[in-house]
């Protein structure tokens, strides 16, 4: 009875052991999944970044588009900014530019195609507004000139406020998160496309709003990950052989 009494504990501690190790060992095979994942990922946003850039698709292929696919797109058009009130995106730098930092924000405008649809365009970023709702009006006002012009820049889709992301302010039309079709119902734009487009050229004469190209740096801390999960089931499996012996050696002395 008091062998069987012995054996119960250390069967069950060596049933927790093993789920555990099976628990660290997947957390870090799917971390190295997620890097093989990211490595496909980073491959193919740069190559959408370096491709050279292609008519801006169809307005009946728009529901078509999604972010998995076409975020990043490079594409070229031709349109007219329109004259209604632009949105300030406030920003504390910038992921995608390295030429770009400290705080500003974006801004964005509608732009009119010659075939009557709306899209919203990112035209850059204007830096240490202090979101000063004047400073950026001189800033946009030179780009509202009535004439249509030739766009280059990047397919980008709405952004969702996070829980803590303040609420716009309306009355100084500023934003926190780039949710253009937000934009489009409060200021009026109309309808307009599913997705937004951060210019890259023409560069205004004074440089402001500043568009640019966009270069993605994603974070990829995966491999590191993985070896913290295989380090921490090799660490309990050390543990448990260790205490598996000197549970042993305890008996041997006792008899």
């Amino acid at each position: 009875m008091i062998a069987q009494a012995s054996v119960r504990p250390r069967a069950g501690f060596a049933i927790f052991t093993l789920a555990m190790i099976a628990v660290f060992v997947g957390l870090g095979l799917w971390q190295l999944q997620r890097r093989t994942e990211k490595h496909a990922l980073i491959a193919a946003l740069n190559e959408r970044l370096a491709a050279t850039p292609q008519p801006l698709p169809l307005a009946s292929g728009w529901s078509l588009l999604t972010p998995a696919r076409d975020e990043f797109r490079r594409v070229r058009f031709t349109a007219t900014y329109q004259p209604g009130p632009d949105a300030m995106v406030y920003s504390s730098g910038s992921a995608l530019r390295e030429d770009v930092s400290g705080p500003g924000t974006w801004a964005l405008l509608p732009a009119r195609l010659p075939t009557g649809q709306t899209v919203v365009i990112n035209t850059g970023f204007v830096q240490n507004t202090m979101q000063d709702r004047a400073q950026e009006d001189r800033a946009v006002a030179p780009l509202i000139s009535g004439q249509a012009v030739a766009l280059t820049g990047y397919i980008r889709f709405p952004e969702t406020a996070a829980l803590l992301t303040p609420a716009p302010n309306v009355v100084k039309r500023l934003w926190f998160t780039r949710d253009h079709r937000e934009m489009a119902r409060v200021l009026g734009w109309g309808s307009v496309a599913p997705f937004y487009i951060d210019l890259e050229t023409p560069v205004p004469a004074n440089g402001i709003p500043k568009p640019g190209p966009l270069d993605v740096h994603l974070k990829d801390d995966h491999l590191q990950y993985a070896i913290t999960w295989f380090a921490l089931a090799a660490a309990v499996a050390i543990a448990f052989a260790l205490w598996l012996r000197g549970r042993r050696l305890t008996g041997s002395a006792s008899k």
